[in-house]
């Protein structure tokens, strides 16, 4: 199995990610409900994320802290909710990938699913 080594990979990534989402009825509400994300827009910022944050590409500007305190404001994101989050992604990474930048984007998508539930607890605290 290849490493993450562009953003074509990132896509095919976040594309099986949001595939796995979306069909879990104990957090696709989130997406579809909360939020109402349309996918064809959504995908490339996620792209542009990942990018910046594996590939060392650039171009991600929002304020994502924010956006999850925005959306957790609307309907609370619980810790079992980012450790759902966590496994679909797990999931999406190691079932498509392998290598340093695989476990790089793992280690990330924890970091933040972490500093996220941090910043929720303080606010709601």
């Amino acid at each position: 199995m290849k490493d993450i080594d562009n953003q074509d990979d990132l896509y095919l990534l976040v594309d099986e990610f949001y595939k796995k989402l979306l069909a879990d009825e104990k957090i696709s509400y989130i997406f579809t409900d909360v939020v109402k994300i349309k996918l064809e827009e959504h995908l490339p910022i996620l792209v542009t994320f990942w990018s910046q944050a594996v590939l060392g590409t650039g171009g991600y500007t929002k304020n994502l802290t924010q956006i999850h305190l925005d959306v957790s404001e609307k309907s609370y994101l619980s810790p079992e909710l980012f450790k759902i989050w966590l496994d679909h992604f797990y999931a999406a990474v190691d079932e498509n990938f392998a290598g340093e930048k695989a476990e790089q984007i793992k280690t990330n998508a924890l970091s933040i699913a972490t500093v996220m539930q941090i910043k929720i607890a303080q606010k709601n605290a």
